[in-house]
């Protein structure tokens, strides 16, 4: 078959191609970094697990101290229902050293009303089983500089600047040429 023009006319001219569209983001605001969304992706986690701040578990040792937090660990804090005081909260420890929890469970319990600031919890319950053992902190630091003695021709010369950062930075510039000199008299 041939075309004819009246068959022409029927199919629509095609336009010349284009480039594509650039990429824009969905909408939602400006791009976050990962940094700012994970308390909020762990704290929907830890709430789901019984916990109303993460960071009772991610500070265990600081509350109860790094001798009981290598033996115990918090498994979950249970509230009774609509209320965020008088809870339970469920500890677990090792086995060879629950007797020893158990003594403490009142001195754990102040501890954990006082990081939380208000009688929260007001039992405790102690499984047994294994725990994880916190991470040990470096224990060989060096003292910082500002703990390190000024040497004793210097430090009445500095008593009298008023200034405290003038002053901090004059005992630090202090302190390291003492230690470059090894204690010998300068000047």
């Amino acid at each position: 078959m041939e075309s004819t023009p009246s068959d022409a006319r029927k199919t629509k001219p095609r336009k010349p191609a284009q480039a594509p569209k650039p990429y824009e983001r969905p909408r939602g605001g400006e791009a976050r970094q990962i940094a700012d969304l994970m308390p909020a992706i762990g704290r929907t986690a830890f709430r789901r697990f019984g916990f109303v701040q993460s960071s009772v578990v991610t500070r265990w040792p600081e509350i109860v101290g790094e001798r009981h937090a290598r033996h115990c660990a918090p498994e979950s804090i249970r509230f009774p229902p609509g209320e965020k005081s008088e809870g339970i909260l469920q500890l677990v420890v090792s086995p060879a050293h629950a007797p020893l929890i158990q003594h403490v469970t009142p001195e754990i319990m102040d501890r954990v009303n006082r990081f939380f600031g208000y009688r929260a919890v007001a039992r405790v319950k102690i499984r047994q089983g294994a725990v994880q053992a916190p991470k040990p902190r470096e224990t060989s630091r060096a003292a910082p500089p500002s703990l390190k003695p000024i040497p004793m021709e210097l430090g009445d010369s500095l008593r009298d600047i008023g200034d405290p950062e003038l002053r901090t930075v004059l005992e630090s510039l202090a302190r390291s040429l003492d230690s470059v000199s090894g204690g010998k008299k300068i000047g």
